[in-house]
């Protein structure tokens, strides 16, 4: 038999009438052809910039897997764990990757973040293996996606303004924000801080008096050290490569756990993971909204036979509010109930016993 949710459009709770019958659309009778003549299970390659056991890729998964709402399939994964390798290493996974698109011809591919599109899907441009992307911080069109047949999926879009909305909810007496952003080497940031630039374009209330770039963990703490009390908060973007003595990337716990000890700026961010290790607050980018909304795209494509390039590509607008209670406390903050009561609170760093 087959499952459930091959025929699910039939499960209409109502006995069908010939008059229905006869109203279906085109791509309702596709989509029962799909579901009677599809035996084998689908076969779905996840292609991810960074690693499975990061939180922010494991929400886009789990978002993709409920969106598309199939559960007879096969899946397979493929980290490129792009911020602990080194470019060489980095090429060398991209190359398993393409082989095994190459090789095991899955009927879709869904990719997430930016450096797998760079390495990979973009090699496959105009083929006839379907990919939907999310957590994509560039434009579609700055990988070629919009002159392609077979590519569609989900903009990662920062909450900035909401972000900076929460942080005067916690810090009301700051009317004119004076603001510095930290970001690392990675090219994702290029298009982040754009966006930033944008939205201050014009306003009097906000200004960023300093991008800061460090090359190394060093570097980074001696930044953050002359900047106290020199600005009103901190943007902390890009945290990840940092090199320390012995040439390795410090870990982006390591360093916030650090900002956490040695800063007494109010700092933010744009995702839960931040936030859960010690950034104060965030607007978040939800990276189950990312997935679930790739995910729709994939049952469109794979059930109702749209083409990839039929698909727009779109961004998710839901945020999360959040607030490290445990870093308001070390910063001496107290938070007003109201706002406590309407954001999600968490009140220990990740790393306490």
């Amino acid at each position: 038999m087959l499952p459930s949710d091959r025929y699910e459009f039939f499960a209409t709770g109502q006995p069908m009438r010939l008059s229905l019958f006869f109203r279906f659309t085109l791509a309702g009778c596709l989509a029962l052809l799909f579901s009677l003549l599809h035996a084998e299970p689908l076969k779905i390659l996840h292609v991810m910039s960074y690693s499975a056991d990061w939180s922010w890729t494991q929400d886009q998964l789990r978002g993709f897997r409920e969106g598309l709402g199939i559960s007879d399939i096969t899946l397979r994964v493929v980290e490129l764990d792009a911020k602990r390798k080194s470019p060489e290493q980095l090429k060398l996974a991209a190359k398993d990757a393409i082989e095994l698109i190459e090789t095991w011809k899955p009927d879709l591919v869904y990719t997430s973040d930016d450096v797998v599109q760079t390495e990979v899907a973009v090699k496959f441009i105009n083929s006839k293996i379907p990919f939907v992307y999310s957590g994509v911080n560039k434009e579609h069109r700055d990988y070629g996606f919009d002159k392609s047949s077979n590519v569609t999926g989900v903009l990662e879009r920062e909450h900035f303004l909401g972000t900076l909305s929460l942080l005067r909810e916690i810090r009301p007496s700051l009317r004119r924000l004076r603001l510095a952003i930290v970001l690392d080497d990675d090219p994702t940031w290029v298009g982040v801080a754009g966006r930033i630039r944008a939205d201050l374009a014009g306003r009097k209330d906000v200004e960023v008096v300093e991008w800061l770039q460090p090359k190394t963990f060093e570097e980074y703490k001696a930044n953050m050290l002359a900047l106290q009390g020199k600005v009103d908060a901190v943007g902390l973007l890009g945290v990840f490569l940092f090199k320390k003595p012995d040439g390795k990337f410090a870990d982006y716990e390591e360093v916030l756990h650090w900002t956490a000890d040695n800063s007494t700026l109010p700092d933010f961010a744009f995702w839960d993971t931040r936030v859960e290790r010690g950034t104060l607050v965030a607007m978040a980018v939800s990276g189950v909204e990312q997935g679930l909304l790739a995910g729709r795209m994939a049952r469109r494509i794979l059930v109702d036979k749209v083409p990839p390039s039929s698909i727009p590509p779109g961004a998710t607008a839901k945020g999360r509010p959040m607030i490290s209670l445990a870093r308001a406390r070390k910063l001496g903050l107290s938070i007003n109930s109201g706002v406590l009561l309407n954001t999600e609170v968490l009140t220990r760093f990740a790393w306490s016993p």
